[in-house]
């Protein structure tokens, strides 16, 4: 069966399974105090260009968003997030299992503004109650974001910027970052994402590892410092590693001779191709999406059809008799799959 379904359907890259191999007989201290991860923290730092950030490894995505936020966030406040964002929708309450609330403002194209949330805060400090409601205590976008599309690089210096206006840190959810990073049009690189974001995470997951994710704390401005005790925080969440070596490894060969960007770019070359066939054989793309996740709404025969020779995946019901569909691809896409998938369509 071809499958779309998602960007981490395989294992991982085999350089990272090569290396898996070589250093399987090595004994490493547990929870991250190895070498590997010292290596990793070192080249992810130089690829920032940020020589004072605190990098942490974490094991998965919603591990990662829950520890972040919970961290950042005053006890007393909630998270400002796209009513789209995945934080509000995929990850089944851990946010709010948490004692924050998901904070939401409308989406357009998957992304927030810095004027509506501009005004969302001015409101919410207006009202003269303020003290009896969930203040907003931190602000969270992801880059990608749920429906693929990207933050410019002015977009998000003027959400950053109003974010500290309101004493609250930006945090940027990465877990499809390498795709957002090398896709057409991208303007953020990852020393402005450095710059602007006082935390974010670099996926890897979803990029190329077998799993895990990289935290980074910028270390300036108002918010600079990695939250007090936060190995112990990791741990609480369920987040910490006891081979911590693992992810170390995985992230030392990401970054190393520019892998990780290689890889990415393979899934949006092929993402691109996919694109052109179907606006060339008339489906309705839902989102103008440059990255890796393609969205087209689909007819239920139509749908029926497709799903007779491939995986996709389900993104929601568009009508009573549309849904929206997802065609993912990842940095081990082959020509061959895509191939495959334009003679089905």
């Amino acid at each position: 069966m071809l499958s779309f379904e998602n960007d981490y359907s395989c294992g991982a890259c085999p350089d990272i399974i090569a290396r898996l191999a070589e250093t399987n007989a090595t004994q490493f201290p547990g929870y991250g105090s190895d070498e590997l991860c010292a290596s990793a923290k070192g080249r992810i730092r130089e690829a920032c260009g940020a020589p004072d950030a605190d990098v942490w490894f974490l094991v998965g995505g919603t591990q990662t968003n829950q520890t972040v936020i919970d961290s950042i966030t005053p006890q007393y406040a909630g998270v400002v997030a796209a009513a789209s964002g995945h934080v509000n929708v995929h990850e089944a309450g851990a946010i709010e299992a948490t004692g924050h609330k998901v904070l939401t403002l409308p989406h357009h194209n998957g992304k927030i503004n810095a004027d509506e949330l501009d005004r969302y805060c001015a409101t919410f400090y207006g009202d003269g109650n303020y003290e009896h409601m969930v203040f907003p205590g931190s602000v969270y976008i992801s880059q990608p974001t749920e429906y693929g599309t990207l933050y410019t690089l002015a977009e998000l210096e003027a959400i950053a910027e109003t974010a500290h206006k309101y004493d609250m840190p930006l945090f940027v959810d990465g877990a499809r970052l390498g795709y957002a990073l090398t896709a057409t049009g991208n303007d953020v690189t990852l020393p402005d994402l450095a710059r602007i974001a006082d935390v974010f995470y670099i996926g890897g997951t979803k990029v190329g590892a077998l799993f895990g994710e990289a935290v980074v704390f910028t270390n300036h401005g108002a918010f600079s410092g990695t939250p007090k005790h936060f190995l112990t925080l990791i741990k609480q969440h369920g987040a910490l590693l006891a081979k911590g070596w693992l992810l170390g490894l995985q992230f030392d060969t990401l970054f190393t001779d520019d892998l990780y960007q290689r890889i990415a770019r393979n899934a949006n070359t092929a993402a691109d191709r996919i694109r052109a066939a179907l606006t060339a054989k008339g489906y309705t793309l839902t989102f103008d999406a440059p990255t890796n996740q393609i969205f087209i709404t689909l007819d239920q025969p139509t749908r029926e059809r497709l799903e007779a020779g491939v995986r996709l995946g389900f993104m929601e019901q568009a009508d009573d008799t549309h849904t929206v569909m997802r065609i993912c691809t990842s940095w081990s896409t082959t020509d061959e799959q895509v191939d495959e998938l334009l003679a089905l369509l």
